[in-house]
């Protein structure tokens, strides 16, 4: 049975709402419908409880300092105009979200104007577009998430001082998918984080001034795509292994700094045995720049021909972005302490 208007709604402070299962709200164009409402409320709990096919499972609109943990939200959205979110919080502060499942809606969980929060320790999966999805929502943290198997597993979008810190981007593929795409946003860490085959690990746009550190890159396609409009970026301490791509851009000038990487296409040599090679690494391949101005050209990647652009670009660089390489590239893998966890 399907209910056409939402389950529980809470206008009231200091409520719990614990150990429900709340099932079929109908679909609608018009009314955000959930299974559970927080308006205008503060310091409610929503605990352990199962939504299935919820529409909108837990909606939070002009709320504060709430807690929504441990709850399984389950839906078998198809299009993303006949889906809602698992967890929306909007013009919300002081939020924590923290040990949910949350599988099969439009975006996991979401946040417009939702500032001051966490997000800790979910695991959002199988979305039809975003795992997680953050926009205009400043000095929020997002800790230890697992995203996986959406068809982009999070966007951070016109926001600043956020933190991400030790999550999971996995198995995210497809044309025009990220594991993290970053669009506008200022004064943010990505750190410790593991990024496992997504099309295109980490891209950024018009972003500036983030702290890229002790990220683990593995078997991705791209990386990084990093574009000429984000600036004095830094990416000091990550691996980079067998990528596609390690680092794309669009442009031959470079105004961010690769410092301290590991690379597992490096080739260079190490004299003074302190760790850290002796000639810099350009990480932007040729063949990059190619596919980002004809993709289809990508059909060539594992041929001879690219094999001989890539050669004779290391031997000679003309066109990849000079400024853009890393002086201090490391020898040996670095022990970032970011070892891939079991997802619930």
């Amino acid at each position: 049975m399907l209910h056409e208007r939402q389950l529980i709604v809470i206008r009231s402070d200091s409520v719990t709402i614990r150990g429900f299962t709340l099932r079929n709200v109908g679909v609608s164009s018009v009314d955000d419908r959930a299974a559970i409402r927080v308006e205008r409320a503060r310091h409610c709990r929503i605990e352990g409880n199962r939504i299935e096919n919820g529409f909108f499972g837990i909606y939070l609109a002009g709320a504060a300092d709430c807690l929504i943990t441990g709850n399984r939200l389950e839906a078998q959205g198809s299009r993303e105009s006949a889906s809602g979110n698992g967890i929306h919080l909007w013009y919300s502060r002081g939020v924590t979200i923290r040990g949910n499942v949350i599988r099969g809606h439009r975006d996991g969980i979401y946040f417009e104007f939702a500032k001051h929060s966490r997000v800790e320790d979910n695991v959002s999966e199988g979305n039809i577009r975003y795992g997680l999805h953050f926009m205009f929502s400043d000095s929020s943290v997002y800790r230890g998430n697992v995203f996986r198997a959406n068809r982009s597993g999070v966007a951070v979008m016109y926001t600043s001082h956020v933190d991400m810190e030790d999550n999971q981007f996995l198995d995210n593929w497809g044309s025009a998918t990220f594991g993290l795409l970053l669009k506008d946003i200022r004064d943010s860490r990505i750190v410790g984080n593991w990024f496992e085959r997504n099309s295109v690990a980490v891209y950024a746009e018009g972003s500036d001034r983030m702290q890229v550190e002790r990220n683990a890159f593995l078997e991705n396609g791209w990386a990084v795509k990093l574009m000429a409009n984000s600036e004095d970026n830094r990416f000091v301490a990550n691996n980079f292994e067998a990528n596609s791509f390690d680092v794309s851009t669009n442009s031959r000038q470079s105004f961010s700094e690769f410092e301290g990487n590991y690379w597992d296409e490096y080739r260079g040599y190490d004299l003074d045995r302190d760790g850290t090679g002796d000639v810099a690494f350009r990480p932007v391949r040729l063949f990059s720049l190619i596919v980002e101005q004809n993709e289809p050209s990508l059909i060539l990647l594992r041929s001879f021909l690219v094999w001989l652009l890539d050669a004779a670009e290391a031997v000679i660089p003309a066109l990849t972005p000079e400024a853009l390489m890393d002086a201090r590239p490391r020898m040996q893998r670095l022990d970032l302490g970011n070892k891939r966890r079991a997802a619930a």
